[in-house]
């Protein structure tokens, strides 16, 4: 299949032509999701090679269950729940979960001021998540930074919705007050 045809095809139709026997067609499916199940491989790893080699893993799993996938929710949500699970599992074998990574550097353009505020942003917004609890953590990451609704993320952590709420309010107050006094400190004379 080429790119621009696959390019205006809804994820639900490339897997169509992935289980009628197009393995190629995968491939988009690849390049239109790689980033999100990379950006959650940072956050569990802390480690761009480990990080790749997860992202890896996670499309070989998503591939070789591609006959399960029922459409019942999003193929992204369905995705990262099989990379939620395959992250836990790694790292539940070699030691507690963290979360966040406290070197993930927001992009920017080098020498300006925007850039300069926007790494000094990120840097409080990093040390302020690193100091949450790890499901508040995890909660509100893949609320704001993957953008997916609660009942989006339900399916990839299986908490309850309600309870991932609660994690949301609480760490946007959280990270609210631990801002707001650092913001107070830097002005302080």
């Amino acid at each position: 299949m080429r790119t621009r045809e696959a390019d205006g095809l809804a994820d639900e139709d490339i897997i169509n032509l992935v289980l009628n026997g197009d393995t190629e067609a995968f491939a988009h499916l690849v390049r239109r999701h790689r980033n999100r199940v990379f950006r959650l491989g940072i956050s569990f790893f802390h480690d761009e090679d480990e990080a790749a080699d997860f992202t890896q893993d996670v499309f070989v799993k998503a591939y070789t269950a591609l006959t399960t996938f029922k459409g019942r929710s999003k193929f992204s949500t369905w995705l990262l729940r099989i990379g939620y699970n395959a992250a836990v599992n790694v790292k539940l074998r070699r030691k507690p979960v963290i979360l966040l990574d406290p070197e993930f550097e927001l992009p920017g353009e080098p020498g300006t001021d925007v850039a300069h505020m926007r790494e000094e942003t990120s840097r409080a917004v990093r040390a302020a998540m690193a100091e949450l609890p790890p499901k508040q953590a995890l909660c509100i990451e893949l609320f704001f930074y993957f953008d997916l609704k609660y009942s989006e993320i339900e399916e990839i952590t299986g908490f309850p919705v309600n309870t991932i709420k609660s994690h949301v309010f609480r760490a946007k107050r959280l990270l609210r007050e631990r801002l707001e006094g650092e913001k107070d400190a830097n002005h302080a004379p």
